[in-house]
């Protein structure tokens, strides 16, 4: 009986994410054909929380309460991201990030879990979601490969500037001592990237501030 019930646990399960991949797999083809520039850890993010919406729906349609219901799409989503690859670990720290961005500080559900919820088959309900933010510049794939690039250049210029330091003291003052040939080779690797980091946040305050103004 108690093996029977198990079967019957994971085959709903099964059905759910199933359904899931399904209900994506038609949405994603809509996305695909809207070419938006999202970056790619928010696009992947939005996704995962529309897919808890729609499983949430499943378990409400096959009978659990809505709390339950809930609960069990986050740890459903688990188990469909560990069977597509993902180590456990990576999966439930993931699904412990989507608890935090699951609800708003007024306690409602996030647009994407919302939708993902009411969502129907045929539907525009993802393309919906991704509308909402195509002008918030914090989102966008621009901003994120500035992030990106910008990390780079704080990496190896720091690196760079380091070793400028270390080769400047050694060539101009060969007197000086090895931790202060030390310590001024660290020091100006952090001057360059306190200076790299100020004008990058600048950018991207101007840059805000300008998406801010033309939505407005």
């Amino acid at each position: 009986m108690e093996e029977s019930m198990v079967d019957q646990e994971v085959e709903v399960v099964d059905n759910c994410i199933q359904h899931a991949k399904e209900r994506l797999n038609e949405q994603i083809t809509q996305v695909k054909s809207k070419n938006y520039d999202f970056a790619p850890q928010f696009k992947e993010m939005t996704i995962q929380l529309y897919l808890i919406g729609v499983m949430w729906r499943y378990y409400e349609t096959h009978g659990f309460p809505p709390e339950t219901a809930r609960d069990k799409a986050f740890t459903t989503l688990s188990t469909m991201m560990i069977r597509d690859g993902i180590k456990p670990k990576r999966a439930q720290k993931q699904v412990d990030f989507l608890k935090k961005m699951a609800k708003l500080e007024d306690d409602d559900d996030a647009l994407a879990i919302a939708i993902g919820h009411e969502s129907e088959a045929g539907d525009e309900s993802l393309v919906e979601i991704f509308e909402h933010y195509i002008d918030e510049v914090r989102v966008s794939g621009a901003l994120w490969r500035h992030y990106d690039f910008g990390k780079k250049i704080i990496l190896f210029g720091g690196l760079l500037m380091g070793f400028v330091g270390v080769w400047f003291i050694t060539i101009f003052m060969p007197e000086s001592s090895d931790i202060f040939i030390l310590a001024f080779g660290l020091l100006t690797a952090f001057l360059f990237v306190v200076s790299v980091s100020l004008i990058g946040l600048l950018i991207y305050r101007i840059r805000f501030r300008k998406s801010k103004g033309s939505s407005a």
